[in-house]
């Protein structure tokens, strides 16, 4: 059996980059939810709030420092797997990849210093000031990384220069690259998974900590934060998922048929819950399809039809069964956020949430949910993308290194996947071992479940005194009037 250096390749790509995505979203999401926690510190001046700061710094460090060793490979790989497309794009690539390094990168390894190992060495106001610019820094990185990307799907602000294998994009417009039509909807559906991923892992780990009855009022102030920002995000995702998916029907049409499973451009174009599409019939097997509702979405209206893929080539069209089911899964697991963020406010806002063990077991799961919603979303974008590796322009078969080895790349695959099970391995033990640790506490910061139980036993005791003191008081008046009597 003949290697495809191709497929290998894309396989390769698609490992390490779905590897170096899973720490991103958590810094992003993770640097949100710290600015908001050091911010309550430094307007209530209360020491619980500098003790879940310091908590989730520590977890910050640890994912940024694995997406940074994590994400140096694709770097390389631009270069060894895919010289041609590395030639086609340089020009353009070049200025946006930069523009990540200065503003973004520089600015969050360099605050990040002093939000790690800044404590009672600056102000408490520089501290937050670090962390506001670390924040920035990590949505910056999104920022140019997501404008690069979104170029390869709908380029703008270029012409082309040479031909053949020497053929190469110049930008001509600098300002319509960085605002090509899908980078500012993309941008802004990458950015909330990431806020949605960084507050379930808070949610995952606070939830835990209240199963196990340990830094109860850490853990219940940690959640109700992290609960509120996944709420507000995961409905804002929904209305910012809707506009993507515009952006897509407008000028990527066979990926949202792929998505879809439209096969067939017809009127009242169905969109469907579920099923199985089946390229040989042209169908969605076992379906379960709403009549009229994709036609509503894409068009206003319930007759209007959805391109499909007869109106494509063949050797156009993208392939269907992988997208489909990701897209799928991605819009069930963000329906899946807001009814269990929206259900849980509401019991947080009665009182009744912290008592509900059971539904704490479930956030302690769901923190998978955001990293399979993420991760789907862009093997959804990706695959359904083909057969470009830049959309109308250039093929992900013409983008490969033309003297690169089809067995050099599965050994290199096969290399990558051992040493990036180790770097997992490794990450999911120093987690699990800054949990099992929990927040740092002194004597002048005490466990606040065991300052709040000494408290309500004083106030037990006082009561109990009060009701002794009036008996007594009783006991004396009576004995005074029975004497006077």
């Amino acid at each position: 059996m003949e290697l495809d250096v191709v497929l290998l390749s894309r396989l390769q790509f698609a490992f390490t980059v779905m590897f170096h995505y899973l720490y991103p979203p958590l810094s992003i999401g993770l640097g949100l939810l710290i600015v908001i926690m050091e911010g309550m510190f430094l307007r209530t001046g209360n020491p619980i709030y500098e003790r879940m700061t310091k908590f989730w710094i520590k977890i910050f460090a640890l994912t940024f420092g694995l997406g940074v060793a994590s994400g140096i490979v694709m770097e390389f790989e631009f270069g060894t797997n895919w010289a041609t497309y590395s030639r086609y794009v340089g020009d353009v690539f070049g200025s946006a990849l930069a523009a990540e390094g200065i503003f973004a990168f520089f600015l969050e390894s360099g605050f990040l210093a002093v939000l790690v190992f800044g404590w009672n060495r600056v102000s408490p106001k520089m501290h937050f000031f670090s962390a506001i610019m670390v924040f920035l820094g990590s949505l910056f990185s999104s920022v140019w990384i997501v404008v690069a990307n979104s170029w390869m799907q709908t380029p703008a602000g270029y012409h082309i220069v040479g031909e053949g294998l020497m053929a190469r994009a110049e930008i001509v417009d600098f300002w319509a690259l960085v605002f090509n039509p899908s980078s500012v909807v993309r941008l802004t559906h990458v950015v909330l998974g990431a806020f949605i991923q960084g507050a379930f892992l808070v949610l995952s780990i606070s939830a835990w900590y209240l199963l196990k009855n340990r830094h109860l009022e850490f853990a219940r102030r940690s959640f109700t934060i992290a609960l509120v920002v996944a709420t507000l995000t995961s409905l804002a995702q929904l209305i910012a998922g809707h506009f993507s998916a515009e952006v897509v029907a407008k000028y990527q049409p066979a990926k949202l048929a792929a998505f879809e499973g439209v096969y067939k451009t017809e009127d009242s174009t169905p969109l469907y819950l579920f099923g199985f599409p089946n390229s040989e019939t042209q169908t969605v097997d076992m379906g379960i399809p709403v009549p009229g509702a994709l036609s509503f979405l894409v068009h206003k209206d319930f007759s209007t039809p959805v391109t499909g893929l007869d109106q494509f080539a063949k050797e156009d069209q993208p392939p269907v069964a992988l997208p489909f089911q990701m897209y799928h899964i991605m819009i069930a697991l963000g329906i899946y956020f807001i009814g269990l963020t929206c259900v849980s406010l509401f019991l947080l806002w009665t009182g009744k949430l912290f008592q509900m063990r059971w539904l704490m077991w479930v956030f302690v799961f769901s923190v998978v949910g955001p990293f399979i919603a993420n991760q789907a979303g862009w093997i959804a974008a990706e695959v359904g993308r083909q057969p470009w590796i830049v959309y109308g322009l250039l093929r992900t078969s013409e983008g490969v290194s033309k003297a690169v080895a089809a067995e050099a790349v599965l050994s290199s695959l096969i290399m990558f996947t051992l040493l990036y099970a180790l770097l997992f391995l490794l990450f999911v033990y120093l987690l699990d071992r800054k949990i099992k640790h929990g927040p740092d506490e002194d004597e002048k910061d005490v466990d606040s479940t065991r300052h709040y139980d000494f408290i309500d036993a004083i106030s037990k005791r006082k009561s109990s005194a009060s009701m002794m003191d009036s008996e007594v008081m009783s006991f004396r008046s009576n004995l005074e009037a029975e004497k006077g009597a």
